[in-house]
């Protein structure tokens, strides 16, 4: 049976899949997983697998890339550059690059409809006590003519003058509370309308190439209510949801044991039970890693749709 197995192994076709850091394995074998068959396998690895330790986007691009190798990356704002920038050029036109759509893979764990189940996996605790869902809309739909200035700087050249860095102070929505989430709202649609209203000042003329930049990432795919999905991965994992989710859980998990307390016949069982129950919840951040409820979004219905077109053209290439 093992030597079978082997066999079978041997006679498939191998595809290396190059990712940028050890955290995008899991992601890329997620994707990739649904398209081995008995003729090919895929196989997730850095660049450094069979050189020095390199690691990154530009090690996975620049790795010899064809038929047999890939290189699959976060989308970053090369997507939205739309090839103005040669590394944009390169994600964008190399028929063996694959990239996330969405910002990062930190972005699409961060899918807004799968938030509640995150919760769930980490406190055993079912009630929606968050709108999650609306949260991340109105968060979207207040960065959303920033998130256009943000896309035109790097486009033309001005990033310099108005930088991620500078966006992503502005996109932290500060103190949150769960229970009133509406004054960090207010807060951050305060810090968008400043900010918008000194690059008016600096940028006068620049109302109809913001108007062209507007619409030309909504045909991309990036609409109002989903802006946060291509913000910096790392900010909106860190700074936006985690803090929210840890608000969240801390309430689920008090909520929980309350009932345990409450509950119990006698000393021993309470304490048994609640032993029992903070030996099962698990932490906020690796459970948010493992997330895969992204696999519901249109991001990733395009991944998908990109290595179907790219497996059924590999088929129908001669010599292969």
């Amino acid at each position: 049976l093992v030597a079978n197995h082997l066999t079978s192994k041997s006679a498939r076709r191998r595809i290396v899949a190059y990712v940028e850091s050890y955290d995008d394995i899991f992601f890329w074998r997620t994707v990739l997983s649904g398209f081995e068959n008995e003729q090919r396998y895929f196989e997730v690895m850095l660049p450094s697998h069979h050189r020095k330790l390199d690691r990154g986007k530009k090690a996975a691009l620049m790795a010899g890339l064809g038929e047999a190798m890939i290189a699959c990356v976060d989308a970053d704002y090369d997507y939205l550059l739309q090839g103005a920038t040669l590394q944009s050029r390169k994600v964008l036109e190399s028929p063996y690059v694959f990239h996330t759509y969405a910002y990062a893979i930190e972005s699409l764990q961060c899918y807004a409809p799968s938030l509640h189940n995150v919760c769930v996996a980490v406190t055993l605790n079912d009630r929606r006590y968050f709108d999650f869902e609306d949260y991340m809309r109105q968060y979207s739909e207040i960065l959303f003519p920033l998130f256009v200035w943000s896309v035109w700087a790097y486009r033309v050249g001005k990033h310099n003058h108005f930088s991620l860095s500078d966006f992503n102070r502005i996109a932290d929505p500060g103190g949150f509370n769960v229970q009133n989430p509406q004054p960090s709202l207010d807060n951050l649609r305060h810090k968008v309308s400043v900010k918008i209203r000194q690059l008016q000042e600096e940028y006068p003329d620049n109302k109809d190439e913001y108007l062209k930049t507007k619409e030309s990432i909504k045909s991309l795919g990036v609409t109002p209510q989903t802006t946060y999905l291509y913000i910096q991965g790392h900010h909106l994992f860190d700074n936006v949801v985690v803090p929210i989710l840890n608000k969240v859980c801390n309430r689920l998990r008090q909520e929980r044991q309350d009932e345990i307390s409450r509950t119990a016949r006698h000393f021993t069982q309470r304490q048994n039970e609640m032993s029992c129950y903070e030996h099962s919840i698990v932490d906020i951040k690796q459970t948010l890693k493992k997330n895969m409820g992204y696999i519901l979004s249109e991001q990733f219905r395009r991944i998908q749709q990109d290595l179907e077109h790219y497996l059924t053209k590999a088929r129908t290439s001669p010599g292969t």
